[in-house]
């Protein structure tokens, strides 16, 4: 069992799974610190600072009253739609960067064309051949 275990873990798709996962990690990192810390900030100028997430409505009285705060559910709305924008600008970036990398490669000399199959000679000579006889 230790073996299949061992052998499970050492598959390559298990390995880029992981390595996946972690970069993801860090990615996130990256993303939450740049709204959070640059573009959130900037927006609230905009805004005047208006926070929902303290919005709510308490339902029941005493101590163990449920709430119902839709202003946190507001504010993760917006925090999405912010860090999918933020994702969207970087992977197009990325995907710029990339073509402009594979478009200097594409500018290698182009290869020469294949030279005609016996099939396309023969017919040339046959049509060579023919226009000779009717001279």
């Amino acid at each position: 069992m230790i073996r299949e275990f061992r052998d499970f873990i050492a598959r390559g798709n298990v390995m880029d799974m992981a390595v996946g996962i972690i970069i993801g990690a860090a990615f996130t990192a990256i993303v939450s610190s740049l709204v959070d810390d640059l573009i959130t900030p900037f927006i609230s100028l905009f805004t005047g600072g208006i926070d929902f997430s303290g919005l709510g409505v308490t339902l029941g009285e005493g101590d163990h009253a449920a709430t119902f705060a839709y202003g946190k559910f507001i504010t993760a709305v917006i925090n999405f739609l912010i860090i999918a924008w933020v994702v969207f600008l970087l992977v197009k970036g990325v995907n710029r960067v990339k073509d402009a990398a594979l478009g200097q490669a594409n500018d290698a000399p182009e290869e020469k064309p294949a030279p005609p199959s016996d099939t396309e000679l023969l017919i040339e000579i046959r049509d060579a051949i023919r226009a000779q006889k009717s001279v």
